[in-house]
């Protein structure tokens, strides 16, 4: 059986379980604990992200490198094109969306924990070590995160207006193909990258950022998602997730 090693938060093991459900994998959903992953990832990738995939006997981490994989091993509804343009074009939107996650996750989880606690909840998860023990592993958890994502308000700053160029330069790419997709005229690595990177910011029905009902947010968050829904981006990746997101593995893992 497949596993996907991941955080349930994480936008980028979002779009590795994308990427395995668009192609019609069966796959299990494995939480590991945030801080403790490091060990388990050095040792079976030589390297600290996550997504981690494991497929049989192979290990791969880091959700481009999986998709490039499954595109080699599983060939059905493909990822990426066989025309070289199309397919180097997917690739620079792919590298777009990657270093957009990065700052959307910086911004998000500094608004995310300044309003609550919702965000450290997903990432304790609804049994283990961290539940057991949450009255310590919270603030620890909280600590752990402010620390390894840098949310010093400096940093926070810079994000969003990185976030706003890198918005920016993915609506234009979608003007530019007429706004169905990213490239070309179907689903491809491209736009799951982009709506799963963007998809925080739209807090997206079924998704790990669903608002709860009685959850709030700033005005800075209000607005900035209300930007982003006036852009034919924002509109796209809605649109995208109600007609091309089949989830066939509960984002929560086990």
């Amino acid at each position: 059986m497949r596993v996907l090693y991941q955080f349930p938060l994480s936008h980028y093991c979002e779009k590795a379980r994308w990427l395995l459900d668009h192609k019609e994998l069966d796959y299990v959903a494995h939480n590991l604990i945030p801080g403790f992953h490091r060990a388990f990832a050095q040792l079976k990738t030589g390297q600290n992200l996550l997504p981690i995939l494991k497929d049989d006997h192979r290990w791969i981490a880091e959700s481009t490198k999986i998709a490039l994989y499954l595109d080699d091993t599983y060939p059905e509804h493909a990822l990426l094109r066989r025309d070289e343009q199309l397919r180097q074009q997917t690739l620079k939107i792919d590298s777009l969306a990657d270093e957009l996650g990065v700052h959307v996750r910086r911004w998000a989880l500094a608004h995310t924990l300044a309003q609550g606690d919702h965000a450290l909840e997903i990432m304790m998860g609804e049994q283990g070590y961290l539940r057991q023990f949450e009255k310590i592993s919270k603030p620890f958890l909280k600590t752990l995160v402010k620390k390894n994502y840098k949310l010093e308000e400096e940093l926070v700053s810079q994000s969003k207006g990185r976030m706003d160029e890198l918005i920016n330069e993915l609506n234009h790419y979608l003007i530019e193909n007429q706004a169905r997709y990213m490239v070309g005229d179907r689903l491809s690595l491209a736009d799951i990258s982009v709506c799963s990177m963007l998809a925080p910011l739209l807090e997206i029905k079924g998704t790990p950022w669903e608002r709860e009902e009685d959850g709030e947010v700033s005005p800075d968050w209000s607005n900035y998602q209300k930007s982003l829904l006036d852009l034919p981006l924002g509109q796209y990746v809605l649109r995208i997730y109600q007609t091309e997101r089949n989830a066939r593995v509960d984002w929560r893992g086990i």
